[in-house]
């Protein structure tokens, strides 16, 4: 590696490391970068964090020539090959930045962007707002990895010079030719698509368990979704919004309207509590094992539907989406990863 390509990692490295602390732009294991360097695509290892950038080696090198043929034999299912020896493996969605010509790429989940993605009419409000400023192209929800690639690769055949990709219900994909490039693109998406969001309530005092297997959530903000009663109703009508919230924090929002409700339920299967509970204006619960991975998502959730103005229609995953996600063994082993049980 010349001092070239080590300046370039170093500028990643960088880059991970300061978005990767911002949980408006990164959550937990959520997102990941990759460059292309001399014949190599180097890309963040799944479950790894890109706040750990600096302080772990995250990244593993892929073979791209391999990728690139089979994209253009349309083979979207391909497993990428490394091209040394690895205990980690590459992203789920490595095909993504194959895809993608420009030298570096970037997935994120940025809260401002996300927040459009979930929305029924994100399609409108998207072209309103960026106008002619970037040359984008928007996917519909696929499942990630061999669906979502194939979707983006349809895509960005049909337009040229792509340089950001929405993924409704998902989150967004940069190209460029530097870190440089891709700061830039990223700071004009999140100052034209910021939303408003309105002051938290923190008047109250954090609340107090009323069941020896549950502790109030440790981000005090988030007791607001059970507080707050148009966050609360969100919980049940808009819960599965993307897939990493889906695959972190389950199917389904546990929601009851107060604690002798719970009881009743915990008495019938005394074995099978959720890990995560919601009282109405009570507060946030959890059990002793729901992990910080989890938390960051919850908080992720919480900053997306923050965002939303009372009565805006949102797209939620469907019940087949949700079991696809569920059931895949890609985000089993990422999950083994973060170490959730």
């Amino acid at each position: 590696m010349n001092n070239h390509n080590d300046q370039i990692r170093a500028q990643i490295i960088q880059f991970c490391a300061d978005i990767g602390s911002n949980p408006l732009l990164v959550q937990g294991a959520g997102g990941n970068v990759s460059w292309k360097d001399s014949g190599t695509l180097w890309i963040k290892a799944s479950g790894t964090w890109l706040a750990e950038a600096d302080q772990h080696d995250i990244f593993v090198p892929v073979n791209p020539n391999a990728l690139q043929h089979a994209i253009q034999q349309r083979n979207f299912a391909v497993t990428p090959q490394l091209i040394d020896t690895r205990e980690l493996k590459p992203s789920i969605e490595t095909l993504l930045h194959a895809l993608m010509p420009q030298p570096v790429v970037v997935h994120l989940h940025a809260i401002e962007i996300l927040a459009h993605l979930v929305r029924a009419d994100c399609e409108k409000t998207l072209i309103t707002a960026q106008g002619d400023s970037l040359s984008s192209v928007l996917v519909a929800y696929h499942k990630p990895g061999e669906d979502l690639a194939q979707a983006v690769y349809d895509a960005i055949m049909q337009k040229q010079d792509v340089d950001v990709v929405f993924l409704k219900n998902h989150g967004v994909v940069l190209g460029g030719s530097s870190i440089a490039d891709i700061v830039t693109t990223l700071n004009t998406l999140i100052t034209i698509l910021q939303t408003p969001v309105g002051a938290a309530d923190h008047t109250r005092p954090i609340p107090v368990s009323r069941h020896p297997s549950y502790v109030p959530i440790q981000d005090t903000t988030l007791h607001e979704l059970a507080t707050h009663s148009t966050l609360f109703d969100r919980l049940t009508s808009d819960w599965a919004l993307y897939p990493d919230h889906v695959v972190f924090l389950g199917p389904q929002a546990y929601t009851y309207t107060n604690w002798e409700q719970t009881e009743t339920l915990f008495a019938i299967s005394p074995n099978e509590k959720p890990e995560l509970i919601f009282i109405r204006d009570h507060g946030v619960f959890v059990t002793r094992t729901f992990s910080i991975a989890k938390q960051v998502q919850l908080r992720c959730y919480y900053d997306v539907i923050k965002r939303q103005k009372a009565g805006t229609m949102l797209t939620s995953l469907c019940h087949n989406q949700i079991a696809a996600l569920l059931n895949w063994d890609a985000e089993k082993y990422r999950m083994r990863l973060a170490n959730i049980p």
